[in-house]
């Protein structure tokens, strides 16, 4: 499935059944473009009693607390298999958070408060309540935002001159992140849109990233370049995020199936 080109394989454990395997060089296999099926990440659909759980892996291996577009797939798959009405509830690794799918097979998903502070973001060096346009290295300045994960956003005049393959990397990897960040590049359409490119932690360079566009929607009201809500264009597709006056962040955006398939070989 995908999110605005945002792409995972979901692996249906309710349907399926719990296997028992290394995630870790399953999530590498299957996420190897060459060599697997090919994706931005590994989504395991899982439950305990009544609550759905969300496991969602990186390319290298690495366990992701939180994806905005994956969870969105995982809401409309687990909504059209009937494991859950309309409006439900979804264990992620950063929190419980809501969703809702709606009659246009879209999905809103309430992402939870955007944490501004440092020791919250799992910054190291910092002082002060939050970090709003101050230098990263490498000749940058960014504003740092965790939406359950570590996002770092840089405002820049054009996205298109970015040098992302490149930048991407270096700033990923920043000193002020022992665990890594996810980096992203805006530029400011208006007074309520902005565009947008990510290079995301342990994934690279990809054509969406939720949990960022709402990085990106929070840091560009906290820098006073647009208002709480947000049309944001990724190289995807568009997401609509409100940056509430409580915190709370909602997205909205599509939830697309490609195909679906089974492999003993995955295993």
């Amino acid at each position: 499935m995908h999110g605005i080109g945002n792409d995972f394989v979901l692996i249906d454990t309710i349907r399926d059944g719990v296997f028992d395997c290394d995630v870790e060089a399953l999530s590498k296999r299957v996420c190897d473009r060459s060599f697997g099926v090919g994706a931005d990440g590994l989504i395991l659909v899982e439950r305990s009693g009544n609550t759905l759980l969300m496991r969602m892996l990186n390319p290298d291996g690495s366990e992701s607390e939180m994806c905005g577009n994956g969870l969105r797939t995982f809401a409309r798959l687990c909504h059209d298999r009937n494991y859950a009405d309309g409006k439900f509830q979804v264990q992620t690794g950063a929190g419980l958070l809501q969703v809702e799918c709606l009659p246009d097979q879209s999905v809103k998903v309430n992402m939870g408060i955007a944490e501004l502070e440092p020791s919250k973001i799992g910054m190291v060096g910092t002082s002060g309540t939050n970090f709003i346009n101050q230098p990263i290295g490498n000749g940058f300045f960014g504003t740092a935002v965790s939406m359950g994960n570590p996002h770092i956003v840089i405002f820049v005049d054009k996205v298109s001159e970015v040098d992302l393959a490149n930048d991407g990397p270096k700033l990923e990897r920043a000193s002020l992140f022992p665990n890594r960040t996810n980096v992203h590049f805006v530029q400011i359409e208006s007074e309520n849109e902005i565009s947008q490119r990510t290079w995301e932690r342990g994934a690279g360079i990809t054509l969406a990233c939720g949990t960022g566009a709402c990085a990106g929607a929070v840091a560009a009201f906290l820098n006073q370049k647009t208002g709480r809500s947000v049309k944001v264009n990724l190289p995807g597709g568009t997401l609509q995020i409100q940056y509430k006056e409580s915190g709370e962040v909602t997205m909205t955006g599509t939830a697309e199936y490609v195909f679906e398939g089974s492999s003993s070989a995955l295993l």
